[in-house]
């Protein structure tokens, strides 16, 4: 079982289908990954490609590496789960194990999808993180916002860190855009425009239909410490990742 992820993997794979892919936000004790993406189908067609991972999500990102354990219970305090195989030697009547990736808060068929939870290397961090996935109708299908905001101690380097979980968010959503299909759009890649990057969050997801306020713009991230090369170079995705990588 493995969550390494390889930056040279990632970087080939952001050639494949058009998204949009960023970190909005950075603290020192946090930040915000943001997504986008259009795809074939209908905002319901997309929910029910999306409640079932075992379709689309990476399995280097499962802790059975297979991703047909994992399901998602899509009703408020539902569980993103996994179920393990059972260990060796085990004898058949003990019970298999399993692993919480994220809880569920929030599931509104064909509009958003909220979950709560630290998604592999901050599940063992004091760290919260909020999986926000909305859905609109778009030209030539839906589109998809997958915007994952992480806040707390954790023992990891912010700027490290948060590339890595960037490029692993981006990863299952283009695995996601890929089972549905990808919109193509002439003259640019999707999710260029400056515009969007501001107002990918701008997808009602309020009660009772009413739209919610747009957030505001995020900040730009901190500027690098007095002292530091700003031309070092980019940390690795395996950096973040190395604790939980298994023997190949």
């Amino acid at each position: 079982m493995t969550f390494r992820t390889l930056l040279a993997t990632c970087a080939a794979l952001v050639l494949s289908v058009p998204a949009m892919a960023e970190v909005v936000q950075q603290a020192p004790d946090g930040f915000t990954t943001r997504d986008s993406v259009v795809v074939k189908g209908t905002p319901f067609d997309v929910w029910q490609t999306l409640i079932a991972p075992a379709g689309w999500w990476n399995k280097a990102h499962t802790w059975s590496g297979n991703p047909e354990n994992l399901y998602i219970s899509a009703q408020a305090n539902g569980c993103f789960c996994e179920l393990l195989p059972p260990p060796e030697g085990a004898p058949e009547t003990i019970r298999r194990g399993s692993a919480q990736h994220m809880t569920v808060v929030q599931a509104d068929p064909g509009r958003v999808l909220r979950m709560r939870g630290g998604l592999g290397p901050l599940q063992s961090e004091p760290a919260e993180g909020v999986l926000t996935i909305a859905l609109a109708p778009a030209e030539g299908g839906t589109r998809i916002v997958w915007e994952y905001v992480v806040g707390g101690a954790m023992r990891y380097e912010v700027p490290v860190i948060a590339k890595a979980v960037d490029g692993v968010m981006s990863e299952q959503l283009r695995g996601l855009a890929k089972a549905l299909g990808a919109v193509e759009v002439q003259g640019k890649t999707e999710g260029e425009n400056e515009n969007e990057k501001e107002n990918t969050s701008e997808v009602v997801e309020g009660p009772a239909g009413k739209s919610e306020a747009k957030p505001s713009p995020m900040a730009k991230p901190a500027p690098p410490a007095e002292g530091k090369d700003a031309k070092s170079p980019k940390p690795k995705v395996e950096d973040a990742f190395e604790d939980l990588a298994g023997e190949e």
